[in-house]
């Protein structure tokens, strides 16, 4: 709008103000008199050309590299809305990429408390921590920005009808004691090499009115996956592992809250303990892990860390559960239990038991043995078929299966949740389950930047 006093001298503004009060005092009367004579079709013509001119219509983005860094997960998807409830959401194209070597290596040093001390600058490269950080920032996106653009070109689609991408970006320090949590990602990179508004920056909002700011997913899982007919419970066995309880009325309005956390660790110390004594970056099937035996005093041992102990709502990561922190364990059981000879291949059936019964252990807590019950497992570890016999073994009362079953291979809901998630923001609705975060309300989550 332009400025008035751009336009006119210092008494042209008095004059202006004095007849804007006589019109105040005098024609407010008759304005609301002739209100009816408004033309409404005309304004929501004018709102109808806005970018926010139709969210159902519309393809959205979802992008995902999570706790176990194996790589980038992005999809294609288009939703339903309310009206369409055949059909909420159709999956069109899907695309992963493993991280440049180089980036990965940074992330994971940025991971761990002063973590890049241990990084060799070459010519060119920062050399302090912060430096560092907004380095691997400007890469992500570029490499974002690059795994959008080969999943539009496969899938033959124009920028145009994609109204949103949902990146959560790395998180490299989640500390919800602490207040806050730290995802790396320079969304105005990914915006300006793709021509797509990005949304971000999910967890802070959640955080701001109290929550952990994790898990997010529950809220999609809610949207997509719950039925009045039983209690679903979504395993999602990704870095870390976390469960969404959907009771039987999640979705009709009763006072059954949908409920979510994570239980412990899942794929990351897997894969990192066999990187470290395998050629193979991680257990594929959980092959490596059978041909072991579960070490049960050590088993013990670490199901004694703090967190397990802990009630929800409760976010977990790298902080916790680490490569370092294993080998301290070991280091402690070696001392305590010296008679007890173990291979590295038992300490892999370990860590997999480890996740099979920490997750376990909380589904059980919900897990209604006369109901109709179902587990569906989603993330990497649902293609660990050792895992998935193990989890079966510790829930006896119900069938355990992947979202496979449910219509959306187990690879991509973290994905889809985050196109999901950038819908919600777009479209001005929560994104958040305070049951599921502790936070004190819902919120609408994210920040949008525009292309």
């Amino acid at each position: 709008m332009t400025n008035p006093t751009s336009i006119a001298d210092t008494n042209d503004n008095i004059n202006s103000t004095m007849n804007l009060d006589h019109t105040l005092d005098n024609g407010l009367e008759n304005s609301l008199e002739h209100i009816d004579d408004l033309n409404y079709a005309t304004l929501t013509d004018a709102l109808e050309q806005t970018v926010f001119e139709n969210f159902d219509d519309g393809l959205y983005i979802g992008m995902m590299s999570g706790t176990s860094l194996d790589g980038m997960d992005a999809v294609l998807c288009q939703f339903g809305g309310e009206e369409n409830t055949q059909q909420p959401m159709r999956l069109l194209a899907t695309r992963s990429q493993d991280f440049p070597p180089r980036l990965r290596e940074v992330l994971l040093a940025l991971c761990q408390p002063n973590g890049v001390q241990e990084l060799i600058p070459t010519m060119g490269e920062p050399n302090s921590e912060l430096d560092w950080f907004g380095w691997a920032s400007k890469e992500y996106a570029e490499f974002a920005s690059e795994v959008v653009n080969n999943l539009l070109q496969q899938s033959n689609t124009d920028v145009e009808s994609v109204l949103a991408i949902g990146c959560h970006g790395q998180t490299v320090r989640h500390r919800p004691q602490m207040g806050f949590s730290l995802q790396l990602l320079d969304a105005n990179i990914i915006a300006e090499r793709t021509g797509i508004s990005v949304v971000s920056d999910f967890r802070r909002r959640d955080m701001a009115v109290g929550g952990q700011g994790a898990p997010l997913v529950p809220a999609f899982h809610q949207a997509l996956f719950a039925t009045p007919d039983s209690t679903r419970v979504l395993l999602n066995l990704g870095g870390i592992a976390n469960i969404t309880v959907l009771p039987a009325d999640a979705n009709s309005g009763n006072n059954s809250p949908v409920i979510g956390y994570d239980t412990g660790p899942a794929n990351l110390l897997l894969d990192a303990w066999t990187a470290l004594h395998t050629d193979k970056g991680y257990d594929a099937g959980g092959e490596w892990a059978q041909s072991g035996q579960v070490v049960e005093p050590l088993l013990n041992q670490l199901i004694e860390h703090p967190f397990f102990a802990r009630t929800y709502p409760k976010s977990t990561g790298r902080e916790d559960f680490n490569l370092a922190w294993l080998q301290s364990e070991l280091q402690k059981f070696d001392q305590a239990s010296a008679h007890i000879r173990y291979s590295s291949a038992d300490v892999q059936a370990t860590l997999t038991e480890l996740t099979a019964m920490s997750s376990s252990m909380q589904i059980n807590m919900f897990i209604n043995a006369k109901e109709n019950s179902s587990v569906y497992v989603c993330g990497g570890g649902a293609l660990n078929d050792y895992l998935m016999t193990r989890l079966q073994a510790h829930l006896p009362h119900c069938k355990v299966e992947t979202t496979a079953s449910l219509g959306l291979n187990p690879a991509w809901v973290e994905a889809v949740a985050f196109a999901w998630l950038s819908r919600q923001t777009l479209m001005g609705e929560t994104g958040n389950l305070p049951a599921v975060t502790g936070a004190s309300k819902g919120v609408v989550l994210g920040q949008v930047c525009f292309a």
